[in-house]
């Protein structure tokens, strides 16, 4: 499927986390869906009627938040929805990448689609139009409790769109209406309940958290292959693996994990069975099914939660099909919080047990090679320190696995009085997976160098031969330290393995899954 052609449709119901990446990374474009524009209609009329009857409607005809006891006036609504906009783009720090901006606006629109909303159809075609466009806000990563929703930095989506603010247009960074100009789009202004019905929602911390949920099942199946290539290398038991173990166990992602490790090292000619000799392996290599297992269930079960999430209404006031206004609570991030926090947990997990296999694998006590896999060690000293900087990037996945949802902190007059810090969770989670990720890159890349080291080279296993063969091809042996600058090697490793490539190599001989 060529992504760029295929155009994703639009209707509150069906959008898929797959679907969500093919926009945010691949640039695929959205439609509408027909039914939904009917829809947002209907709900639009609703609000209308309610400024035309000048009754009393929290963020219509009242102030936001506590003060929800000041009424305004017809003639204000406008004037109201724009400054809404102006004051709650609080945000600080460094811009949230473009993918996760992409998703925050795809999410939103998904949302907004549903009807529920009473935004105006062509409000949500001009946000759809700058996601088409390319047009890309610059929302600071700081500055949400995930309750009200994410106000502040969704705030700061809706400015470009207004012709305010600031937004990055074909990889330069503009003012919001110089990008709207570049990239050929109209401004907008907002009509009463609009700007509430764009920023009053959990759409920034389900986007970052979708996308480190998508990260986080590919870096499992991505451990799996570390895993069965560091079994290579220290001639590893496999009746471990064996079905009739974990049957009687039957947790569906260590049953998995055991078929992917079977599966990855069939044929292998340097596996071993238990013997009187050798009885069983260290707990790092017998028992991958149960901790990378963990973990697979660990985030089947946050991708569960994330696709209801990104199908979700979760603004406030809602409009039902009947006309009804009801004032609730659905921008509440906790349902997504504690499974974000989760997640980080569970690659956080990933990253541990590998540092300490690649610990195995450079300490010549524990791999019978020579120390810190060089041949003349002394002069040099090959891959003592990546084992050094995994164990940096583990102490610190610890810290940032410490829940963000068990705080809250209360806001608005103590109107708002106990928020999720789901976006705290979902950016602490991105950050996990990316240390993470460079920890199983440097077990992969020692891997390999330590295969290349043994003494007897049997033949690999039918899914780790492609993988360390293609490894081959970006990343070489390391012979000399004087012939390399090894974070440039880990680099490499660490692009070859976020690129779909390297996966889809392994899985082309393999099938690798996160549930039995």
């Amino acid at each position: 499927m060529n992504l760029m052609t295929h155009v994703i449709n639009l209707d509150g119901e069906h959008l898929t986390l797959e679907d969500v990446i093919a926009v945010a990374r691949h640039g695929a474009t959205c439609e509408i869906d027909q039914e939904a524009k009917k829809a947002v209609e209907a709900s639009r009329k609703i609000v209308d009627d309610i400024v035309r009857e000048k009754r009393v409607v929290y963020g219509v005809t009242t102030g936001f938040g506590s003060l929800c006891n000041v009424s305004i006036s017809p003639e204000d609504t406008t004037q109201l929805q724009e400054n809404l906009i102006r004051t709650h783009a609080s945000g600080f720090g460094d811009p949230l990448p473009e993918d996760a901006v992409r998703a925050i606006m795809l999410i939103r629109i998904n949302s907004l689609v549903k009807g529920y909303s009473g935004i105006r159809l062509s409000t949500v075609e001009k946000l759809l139009e700058l996601l088409n466009k390319g047009v890309v806000p610059f929302i600071p990563e700081k500055g949400s409790l995930g309750a009200s929703g994410d106000l502040a930095p969704l705030a700061h989506m809706v400015l470009p769109m207004l012709g305010l603010g600031r937004a990055y247009y074909q990889g330069q960074l503009l003012s919001g209406q110089e990008a709207l100009d570049k990239a050929g789009i109209e401004k907008i202004a907002l009509a009463a309940k609009e700007g509430l019905a764009l920023i009053n929602g959990t759409t920034v911390l389900t986007g970052i958290g979708a996308l480190a949920t998508y990260d986080a099942i590919q870096l499992l199946k991505l451990s799996d292959v570390a895993g069965a290539l560091s079994m290579e290398v220290h001639n590893g038991i496999t009746s471990p693996f064996e079905e009739d173990l974990h049957t009687i166990r039957p947790q569906s992602g260590q049953l998995a994990t055991a078929r992917n490790i079977r599966n990855l090292l069939e044929g292998s000619g340097n596996t071993t069975v238990a013997t009187q000799q050798r009885v069983q392996d260290p707990y790092t290599l017998r028992c991958i099914p149960q901790i990378h297992g963990a973990s697979k269930d660990s985030i089947a079960y946050v991708k569960t939660k994330v696709e209801i999430e990104i199908n979700s209404v979760t603004d406030n006031p809602i409009i039902t099909k009947e006309g009804h206004v009801i004032s609730g609570g659905n921008f509440h991030g906790e349902p997504m919080a504690q499974p974000f926090d989760f997640l980080g947990i569970a690659i956080s997990e990933i990253g541990n047990v590998s540092e300490r296999r690649v610990e195995r694998l450079v300490n010549s006590q524990l791999s019978k090679l020579p120390s810190f896999l060089v041949k003349h060690p002394g002069l040099n000293s090959g891959f003592m320190i990546t084992q050094y900087a995994c164990a940096s990037l583990a102490s610190e996945n610890k810290v940032l696995a410490h829940p963000a949802s068990v705080d809250s902190i209360p806001s608005c007059e103590n109107q708002e009085d106990f928020v999720s810090m789901g976006t705290t969770a979902a950016r602490k989670a991105a950050e996990i997976l990316k240390n993470s990720r460079r920890i199983v890159a440097t077990e992969i890349m020692a891997a390999c160098q330590a295969l290349d080291l043994k003494p007897e080279n049997h033949e690999l296993g039918k899914g780790t031969k492609p993988a360390y063969d293609l490894f081959r091809q970006h990343v070489r042996f390391i012979e000399f330290d004087k012939d390399i600058e090894i974070y440039e090697e880990l680099n490499k490793a660490s692009e070859l393995i976020e690129n779909e490539e390297f996966l889809a190599t392994v899985e082309k001989a393999v099938d690798l899954s996160i549930q039995f």
